[in-house]
C-alpha cells in the first residue's frame, strides 16, 4: 500500500487535529527534546502510519520514520512524545529522504528496529535479511504489527476521523477534428444565344417609264459593278468566367450538459465499547443528527 504525505492527501488535514498543525509540534523522549515533526504519512485509506521526525542536533539532523502507535500526542502542549525512542534506534533506522521510494522492504527495515526483538540489539536488517526471515511483501498487513500502528484512546483521543468526499472534476480531451476542403465537380452547361444573319435579296421590277425613249447616260452599255451591299451575320461568343458563389464560415459552438456520476465513498464512525458501568458522555456527531 502506498504512503502519502498528509498535505498531498488532505490539504485540510488541520481539521483532524483540532485546527492545530501537528507538523509544528516538537518531539520529546521522556523530558528530553529530541527533534521535531517534519511530516505525517498516511496510507491509501487515510490511516495514520508514520510521523517523519527530524532529530535535529540529537542525531546530526537525521530524518527517520516513527510509527504512530509508538507516540503520544499532547495537543495542549504542542508536543509529540515517543517515550521509548532511543538514540541507538535512530542511529540504526534507515534515513528518510522525500525523493526516495518508501517501499515495503524499507518499511520492514523500520519495523525491525522498533519491534521488541530488534530493539534490544538496536540493529536494523537489510533487504536480504528481510527476505530470509519469511517476510512476504505481498501478504503483509499493518495489523500484523498492531503495536506499531494502532491508535489508542489514551494517547490519541483527540485525533479526528476521516471520511472520503466525492470530488467532481473534469478533464479536457480531444475527441476528433473537422476538416473542410474543396473539390471540383464538372458538368455540361448549355447557354442559348440568339444570333442574326443578313441575307441579300435580288429582285427585278418594271419601272414606271418602261418603253419610254430616253437618252442613255455615260454608264450605259458598260460592263462592271453596278451596286455593292455589305452582308453581316452574328456568331455566338461563349466563354467561361469565375464568380464568387458563396462564403463558408468555420466556427465552434460549445454545448453544455450535466453528467451525473456515482461512486462509493467511505466514512469512519466510532464504535464505543464499554465494560462494566462507566459514565460515558456520548455526544452528538456535530455533522449529523445521529448519536455516536
Amino acid at each position: 500500500m502506498a504512503l502519502h504525505k498528509i498535505k498531498d492527501f488532505d490539504p485540510n488535514y488541520r481539521d483532524s487535529f483540532n485546527k492545530q498543525d501537528i507538523l509544528d509540534f516538537d518531539l520529546y523522549s521522556g523530558s528530553e527534546k529530541v527533534g521535531s515533526i517534519d511530516n505525517l504519512l498516511v496510507d491509501d485509506e487515510g490511516r495514520f502510519r508514520y510521523l517523519v521526525i527530524n532529530t535535529g542536533f540529537w542525531v546530526a539532523g537525521k530524518k527517520v520514520l516513527l510509527p504512530v502507535g509508538r507516540t503520544r500526542i499532547a495537543f495542549n502542549e504542542n508536543r509529540v512524545y515517543a517515550d521509548n525512542l532511543t538514540r541507538a534506534q535512530v542511529e540504526n533506522l534507515p534515513e528518510y529522504n522525500e525523493s526516495d521510494l518508501v517501499d515495503s522492504d524499507y518499511e520492514e527495515n523500520v519495523r525491525n528496529v522498533y519491534r521488541p526483538t530488534a530493539s534490544t540489539t538496536g540493529t536494523a536488517v537489510s533487504s536480504a535479511d528481510v527476505a530470509a526471515s519469511g517476510y512476504d511483501r505481498n501478504s503483509y498487513s499493518y495489523q500484523q504489527d498492531a503495536a506499531l500502528y494502532n491508535l489508542d484512546e489514551q494517547n490519541h483521543k483527540e485525533l479526528r476521523l476521516y471520511e472520503e468526499r466525492l470530488v467532481a472534476d473534469k478533464t479536457r480531451q480531444k475527441v476528433g477534428e473537422v476538416a473542410v476542403s474543396k473539390r471540383v465537380e464538372t458538368e455540361v452547361a448549355t447557354a442559348t444565344v440568339p444570333i442574326e444573319k443578313e441575307r441579300v435579296i435580288i429582285q427585278g421590277t418594271v419601272p414606271t417609264d418602261a418603253g419610254t425613249v430616253v437618252t442613255p447616260g455615260e454608264d450605259a452599255f458598260r460592263e462592271g459593278e453596278v451596286a455593292r451591299v455589305e452582308v453581316y451575320e452574328e456568331t455566338p461568343d461563349v466563354h467561361k468566367e469565375a464568380v464568387v458563389r458563396e462564403e463558408v464560415n468555420l466556427r465552434k459552438e460549445v454545448n453544455r450538459e450535466t453528467v451525473d456520476a456515482e461512486e462509493q465513498i467511505r466514512r469512519e464512525k466510532l464504535d464505543v465499547t464499554t465494560t462494566g458501568h462507566p459514565n460515558v458522555d456520548k455526544r452528538l456527531d456535530p455533522l449529523s443528527d445521529e448519536r455516536l
